[in-house]
Order: structure tokens, then C-alpha cells, then sequence
């Protein structure tokens, strides 16, 4: 069949934090594994240490996603009131943040390989893509989301200046780079964008009602993003009609990658998560955010046949 993505070729399934509906997210083994089930980009989040280092982490705290509430000699060190209490990346070194184990954060998803992985840092990460790589004889794509970067900013660390300082002596930076860079903070993103050149996706969580209003902002972002990567309800209405939006970030020359693709969360409006896979390779998205990319590349064989 033709594709009717912006590039006329297969929508590319994006392993959201890895295969994280398999494994703990952001981890190197969920990584190889959506790598194995047939995942084209692998997603990373990037926070830093407080001595600046970029680990592959989505939230501030470490609380949610690590065994750090186990570590005795970390105890007094966490904020917030009992019952909320967590610990922040930002207050702890790399070498502290080196010796915590992944866990899975979300209770629906089993527990079995708590403990058993680390928290990586974005260079693992970076290795591992050029490892998995050669193995598959495929080219992967590396999709780090820079999170909070005006909060890091504020203690005096620079997410952009740190993912340059990363990727240029391993020859990673420009266009045709396999590294992919997405912000929410379109400023900063631009930024990297400048100082780096690798492609750049915007984050959308929302979109002006207007359609002059949103006209005008794909126009600005393709002046300098190769993309958007907005939430996938943005696509669809409350009865599962298309939103244009689609349409619309194509006519201006810009990809749609849509977050996010969940097993085990409802599809509504749409029966199944087969049938809403295939509203979004029916609507020319260019590529998913996917918690299990098995499932989104099976979805994506069967909607090709047909």
C-alpha cells in the first residue's frame, strides 16, 4: 500500500521509555528489548545529576522509578511530607544516582525485574544504539526528550549544553543525525536546534481552537522543526473523527509523531488499541509513541496487508 506520511514511507514505531510495558522504563534491557520486538526509535528522558550529568529518567524525582526509598543512607535526604515524600535527581551526585536499580512505577504492570537493572546514563544509552545497531544491521534512532530544562537552568546546569557535550565527540550532531531531540519548551528546543542542528520535534500537550492560530504556529515551528509530537487525542474528537491536525502539520512540511500507544489503557473512542493503531496509519501519522512495540508493529503489518 502507499503511506500517506509526510515521507509516502511506513509510520515508525517509537519505543516509548523502551519497551515499557514489558520492563521497567528507561532501562537498557527494556531498550534492547523493543530493539528485538522491532522497534525503529528508542525514547529516552534526560534529567541531570547534581554535578551534571544526563541520565535516562522522566521524573525529578527518583522515587516513583528506583528503589532509592529502600537506601537507608538516603533516608534523610528526601523531601516532602510523609506519605509524599520523594528524593530529587538534581540533589544527588552520578556516582549516588549510579548505585540505584530501576523499578516498574506503574502497579498494573508486573514487578519481576525490580532491583535487577541500573539507571542509565544518556552516554549507556548512546552506546547501546550504536551497539544494537550493528547487531540488527538496521539503522535505530535515538529520541531523547530534554525534560525540565528551566528547572535545571535555574540550579545552573544546561540540559542543551550537556546533550552537544555528549553527542559531538561521538560525531551524533547535525541533520542527518540518528539522534532526534524533543522539548514541551519550544525555546530551548530551538536552541538545541541551533547549536546542534539534529532534527527537532516539538511537544504539543495542547493546540490553539483557532485555525488561524494554529495555522501560524506549524508555520513558525517549520521554519526550524523538521516536526510535532503532539498527544494522540489531538487527532481525534470525542467520537473518533479526525481533529486535521494531520493534515494541517503536513501542509506546513512538518512530520506528526503522536504520544502515546498503551496496551493496557482504554483506546476510547475507538473499540480496541488494533482499531485506534489503525486511525493514526489511517490519518498519515509519521510515527507512535509506543509502550509495547510489538504490538504497534504487528498493528502496522496487519493494517498494511490490508
Amino acid at each position: 500500500m502507499k503511506w500517506t506520511t509526510l515521507e509516502g514511507r511506513a509510520p515508525r514505531i517509537i519505543a516509548h521509555r523502551g519497551a515499557s510495558g514489558y520492563r521497567p522504563e528507561h532501562t537498557l534491557e527494556g531498550y534492547a528489548l523493543a530493539a528485538a520486538q522491532g522497534a525503529d526509535v528508542l525514547e529516552p528522558d534526560l534529567v541531570m545529576s547534581r554535578d551534571g550529568v544526563l541520565f535516562v529518567r522522566h521524573d525529578l524525582g527518583l522515587a516513583r522509578s528506583t528503589d532509592i526509598a529502600s537506601r537507608a543512607g538516603f533516608a534523610a535526604r528526601a523531601r516532602g511530607a510523609e506519605g509524599a515524600r520523594d528524593w530529587r535527581v538534581s540533589d544527588f551526585d552520578a556516582a549516588e544516582i549510579d548505585s540505584l536499580r530501576a523499578v516498574q512505577p506503574l502497579p498494573e504492570r508486573g514487578r519481576q525485574f525490580d532491583g535487577q537493572f541500573v539507571v542509565p546514563r544518556f552516554a549507556a544509552a548512546l552506546d547501546l544504539l550504536a551497539a544494537l545497531s550493528g547487531e540488527q544491521g538496521r539503522a535505530l534512532a535515538l529520541y531523547p526528550e530534554l525534560k525540565h530544562p528551566g528547572y535545571f537552568r535555574a540550579l545552573g546546569l544546561d540540559p542543551a549544553a550537556a546533550l552537544e557535550a555528549e553527542l559531538a565527540p561521538r560525531t551524533l550532531l547535525g541533520e542527518a543525525s540518528p539522534v532526534w531531540v524533543q522539548c514541551f519548551d519550544h525555546g530551548v528546543l530551538r536552541e538545541v536546534k541551533e547549536r546542534c542542528g539534529n532534527p527537532c520535534f516539538a511537544l504539543l500537550e495542547k493546540v490553539p481552537d483557532s485555525a488561524s492560530e494554529l495555522a501560524a504556529l506549524l508555520h513558525d515551528l517549520s521554519t526550524w522543526a523538521q516536526g510535532v509530537a503532539p498527544d494522540k487525542h489531538l487527532l481525534w474528537d470525542e467520537a473518533g473523527d479526525a481533529t486535521g491536525l494531520v493534515d494541517m502539520a503536513h501542509g506546513a512540511g512538518l512530520e506528526v509523531h503522536a504520544w502515546t500507544f498503551r496496551d493496557d489503557r482504554s483506546p476510547a473512542p475507538f473499540a480496541t488499541p488494533r482499531e485506534e493503531f489503525a486511525f493514526a496509519f489511517a490519518q498519515g501519522v509519521d510515527a507512535l509513541f509506543c509502550d509495547f512495540p510489538d504490538s504497534a508493529v504487528s498493528a502496522r503489518a496487519a493494517f498494511a496487508s490490508g
